[in-house]
């Protein structure tokens, strides 16, 4: 995000991000419906909403805290820090979401501003007019005249009257909760049942939708980011003494309710604190303080939301983008998006319902603090180097924030948290086709994967050291010089690790390492790169150059094999015109042997595997001991889409003196140690005394697959 978002007079120190952020978590849900919360939930319950909310909050401001001081935070507050941090894409979804939830938020301060004036007009009503009102219009027309004013006052004077009157505001309302607390208590802490409610009383998932806004606060702050001196120190600062006071406050008011009042007053009378307090008009005013200083937090904030989306060119028509990200040429204050704030100001307030506005917010507002929770926790585990935050959380704080968010999303109001989810679903499907080069959350991912993938490999290096007998699996490696003539032995790779195993493809260069050489290794690597993600196969594609081919065959089988585990397959591909790798294998055996390689031996034909529907497996007395090998191999491969149709027949050439090792094959079936049914064994007798090869030829001329046994005595030989 370029400099022209920042504030060209940016002065604001720590003092009014703790304003910002107080002067809304002591709002007007504070005033209005905390009496509501005990009544309905008792005590205990209400003590639950405070730290089930807080449980989200603390961890989002150690969050936001953390992340702050990492990069440079400019214009666009927790906007920026999630786009910056989670992609651009990702960041513009929460951020339109974000503007939302901040520009409804102005509507429902005003609306709890207009009801702090009801009592002066029933008073009035009652007094001097003597005449029937309706209560719903006046209060309509209260909240849009105050937005009126407002609007005037943040299109002409900007945010720094708005962080004067925020002062003026705040010590107001600290001084009529001081009136509050100084109202008499009817009773002792000993003399109340702390988890009594009201009978037939809200739930308590309702109250705390409901009590949720009251803990809103911390991301008022965020929103001056482009108008403080130093973002990286006055954002932890601010955010985390509000929060820390907030708390406190929220106990306090809560217990001098229940000393002070009966649970029916509680949960019916919303102006109950005015009764409490030791002089009951400071309660109206206050609320009334609360209510202005908070819708003037969230005018503050929205438009500089706006515009940050608007620089980052979010929306669809370039002209609109300019058009937001527009601000006044003095000092950059976002005029354009306080008129877009204010409109959707007006709608709400004339909808005028205070709790279907806080159920919309507090939907909005979660959505953002998992988001926000869920970026720290990623950042943690990718352990990405570049990201060196001053000020450090713990993951675990972070993975609590953002479990609850989600899951509370849904307790609160399981058909709004769908369609919420569903709008940002569709706004980053939208972004993602726009703006394809935008791969932040591709970027983190991959650093969490990297961390995963390296414990995992680790963990099962320490785990093959302990247990030495476990069930044999394909870890299989292959080394072609021969990778853009014959794609069969890829594709043999590519099954055999599919499902069961993992799978490496070397493609060799002769010569020595050279600038030259590298150059044409990565060109055949970005090659093979392409084949394996066009056949959408799991295979590791890698190069090796080296002077000879059984020197790179050395260093091949040293390799320690991407699973965390070392390899204990090679695969070798021949044919009738080309018989390299056969001679390679032949001269180099005696090295796969040390190792204890198995070893594959590929003939291809110009056939290819012609339909994948059928594999026979040929068991002589020759190559019985490999048996179990052939036999796992061509269940394997049952595990690939390609050969998930196909039928596997074992014969087994019968002779005088192999009689107990076909009935030991049959007892290996019976036990399940062989996956293979025994009405696919058939016994081929060599009445002929034929060679093997000529048996095979007789039943396989059809055959896609055929997998025979060989011994290394044969190679020698």
């Amino acid at each position: 995000m370029s400099s022209n978002l920042t504030n060209k007079a940016a002065k604001f120190g720590t003092m009014p991000v703790f304003i910002t952020a107080i002067s809304t978590i002591l709002g007007a849900i504070l005033f209005l419906r905390f009496g509501y919360a005990v009544g309905n939930v008792g005590l205990i319950g209400t003590f639950a909403i405070i730290l089930l909310g807080h449980l989200i909050t603390i961890p989002t401001a150690l969050a936001v805290a953390e992340i702050a001081t990492n990069q440079k935070v400019e214009g666009g507050g927790a906007y920026y820090i999630i786009s910056r941090s989670f992609g651009l894409n990702i960041g513009a979804t929460i951020g339109v979401a974000l503007f939302l939830s901040q520009a409804i938020s102005v509507a429902f301060y005003v609306i709890a501003f207009a009801e702090s004036l009801m009592p002066v007009v029933e008073y009035l009503e009652a007094k001097y007019w003597q005449f029937y009102f309706n209560k719903e219009i006046i209060q309509k027309s209260i909240g849009i005249f105050s937005m009126l004013i407002l609007t005037y006052v943040i299109l002409t004077k900007g945010a720094n009257v708005g962080m004067k009157a925020l002062y003026f505001v705040a010590s107001i309302l600290f001084v009529s909760l001081a009136f509050f607390f100084l109202g008499e208590n009817t009773k002792t802490l000993d003399q109340i049942n702390y988890s009594e409610r009201v009978v037939n009383g809200d739930s308590f998932f309702y109250v705390f939708t409901i009590i949720f806004p009251a803990f809103t606060g911390i991301a008022a702050g965020l929103g001056l980011s482009g108008d403080l001196r130093d973002p990286k120190k006055s954002i932890p600062r601010g955010t985390l003494l509000a929060t820390l006071v907030g708390i406190l406050i929220y106990i306090a008011v809560a217990i001098k309710l229940r000393l002070s009042s009966d649970l029916e007053v509680l949960a019916n009378n919303q102006m109950v604190m005015s009764d409490i307090a030791i002089w009951g008009p400071i309660i109206p005013i206050g609320l009334a303080c609360a209510a202005v200083s908070s819708a003037l937090g969230s005018v503050i904030i929205a438009p500089r939301t706006l515009q940050a989306l608007g620089k980052d060119s979010v929306f669809p028509l370039p002209k609109i983008n300019k058009w937001f990200k527009q601000g006044r040429k003095i000092d950059n204050e976002p005029i354009n998006g306080a008129i877009i704030t204010s409109i959707i100001a007006f709608i709400f307030i004339y909808i005028g319902d205070i709790n279907f506005v806080a159920q919309i917010i507090s939907m909005f507002f979660i959505v953002t603090y998992g988001a926000i929770c869920l970026i720290s926790f990623l950042e943690h585990f990718s352990a990405d180097p570049s990201y060196r935050p001053t000020f450090k959380s713990r993951w675990y704080f972070s993975l609590l924030g953002a479990l609850l968010s989600f899951y509370l999303m849904f307790r609160m109001n399981a058909p709004y948290a769908l369609l919420s989810i569903g709008c940002m679903m569709l706004i980053y499907y939208y972004l993602s086709t726009k703006n394809k080069e935008n791969s932040g959350l591709q970027k983190l991912f991959k650093g969490v994967i990297f961390q995963l993938s390296r414990h995992l490999q680790i963990f099962l290096q320490k785990k093959e050291y302990e247990n030495k007998d476990e069930y044999w699996r394909p870890f299989i490696i292959r080394l072609s010089d021969n990778s853009m003539q014959s794609r069969d032995g890829f594709n043999m790779t590519k099954w055999i690790s599919h499902k069961y195993g993992f799978g490496t493809y070397m493609h060799y260069l002769n010569g020595k390492l050279s600038r030259k050489t590298y150059k044409e290794s990565k060109s055949i690597h970005n090659k093979l790169l392409k084949i394996s993600k066009k056949s959408k196969s799991r295979v590791y594609v890698d190069t090796i150059i080296s002077p000879s081919y059984t020197s790179a065959l050395a260093q091949v089988i040293q390799l320690s094999g991407i699973s965390g585990k070392g390899n204990n397959l090679i695969l070798f591909e021949f044919s009738d015109k080309n018989q390299n790798e056969i001679d390679s294998l032949i001269q180099n055996h005696n090295i796969l042997e040390t190792t204890n390689f198995d070893v594959c031996v590929l003939k291809t034909t110009k056939n290819g595997f012609k339909n994948r529907k059928n594999i026979n497996i040929w068991i002589s007395s020759d190559d019985y001991e490999n048996s179990n090998l052939m036999i796992l191999i061509g269940y394997i491969l049952l595990g690939h889409p390609d050969w998930k149709n196909a039928e596997i027949k074992i014969y087994n050439i019968e002779e005088e003196d192999q009689k107990n090792n076909i009935e030991e094959l049959i007892q290996l079936v019976n036990e399940g140690r062989l996956p293979i049914s025994p009405h696919n064994i058939s016994m081929v007798k060599n009445e002929k005394n034929q060679k093997v090869k000529e048996i095979i030829n007789e039943y396989d001329n059809n055959v896609d697959l055929t997998i025979i046994g060989f011994r290394g005595q044969s190679l020698k030989d």
